[in-house]
């Protein structure tokens, strides 16, 4: 397998009255080590990234190293919209001792494609640390494209890309123009499946904090050429897999995560707020039916 392949979570951030809840942070990296996960990501778009001050960055991946022992490797989100920002909070992370750095795709801003090819470059000119890319349109409405992203891909630490626009045919067409040694990773668990059959390498999500096994299981059975038992299988989880995105994640995922018993409480830092009651008790009634409660 290629390094950061597989089934990698973009770890959720528990918090206790507005402080990190770093019991509840144990739990999860407990229960994520006994399903024998392939990876982590800390401060990412569900960890709340936006609202973590680099203080409680460093605290959260500290933890995390220290736990996994060198056996799991750790990517820390770094990217903002701001290219000076960038290069600063990826030194850091790289001092920490970061295993590689997700840096998304500038938001609000919106700079053309050859803004975007300076930016990542000039970026990994500044750490030596492996660099995946980051597309998520849905959340920075400027999005990568083919054409840049292979000039980027012949950048040497930039090894990879978290492709979630959930567009199958985007991974297809990546795949076909970068080197096979481009590590193509999935941000879209609803697809998931579909894009391991297009040539995807793995994926970083939000629906293994609380079915990694099975997705192991749907990456095994795609690599042995059994994709329709993959898909079949999916089907179960398809409509809880929704529900975790009923509103911006990771509002649903952290009442899951309450629910399961991982996480002390729901509770997020403004402006996002804590899941209503009727989606409450319709992801309740899901994750009984599946099996997860």
């Amino acid at each position: 397998m290629k390094p950061f392949s597989g089934i990698i979570t973009a770890l959720a951030t528990p918090f206790d009255q507005n402080s990190l809840d770093l019991k509840s942070f144990d739990n999860l990296l407990s229960y994520q080590i006994e399903q024998n996960i392939e990876g982590f990501v800390v401060n990412g778009t569900t960890g709340e990234s936006p609202t973590l001050k680099s203080n409680e960055v460093e605290e959260l991946f500290s933890i995390a190293k220290k736990k996994v022992q060198s056996k799991i490797p750790i990517i820390v989100g770094t990217g903002s919209n701001c290219t000076e920002k960038t290069i600063y909070d990826s030194r850091e992370a790289e001092k920490w001792g970061a295993d590689a750095l997700l840096v998304v795709v500038p938001y609000y801003n919106k700079p053309p494609s050859r803004g975007l090819y300076q930016h990542f470059k000039i970026i990994a000119e500044s750490v030596q640390v492996p660099i995946i890319l980051y597309n998520v349109p849905g959340r920075t409405i400027t999005s990568l494209d083919v054409e840049t992203i292979l000039k980027l891909s012949e950048i040497k630490n930039i090894i990879g890309i978290k492709e979630a626009s959930g567009r199958v045919s985007m991974a297809i067409e990546i795949r076909r123009a970068c080197s096979e040694d481009f590590l193509l990773l999935s941000g879209d668990d609803g697809t998931f499946v579909d894009f391991l059959g297009a040539g995807g390498d793995g994926v970083i999500s939000v629906a293994s904090h609380l079915i990694p096994s099975q997705m192991k299981n749907w990456q095994t059975w795609v690599k042995s050429g059994n994709i329709n038992k993959a898909k079949e299988d999916l089907k179960k989880y398809l409509n809880w897999i929704d529900l975790l995105f009923c509103e911006a994640n990771p509002i649903p995922l952290k009442r899951a995560l309450q629910m399961k018993g991982l996480f002390a409480s729901a509770e997020l830092r403004l402006p996002l707020v804590e899941l209503e009651e009727e989606m409450t008790f319709k992801l309740k009634n899901e994750m009984q039916r599946i099996g997860i409660l």
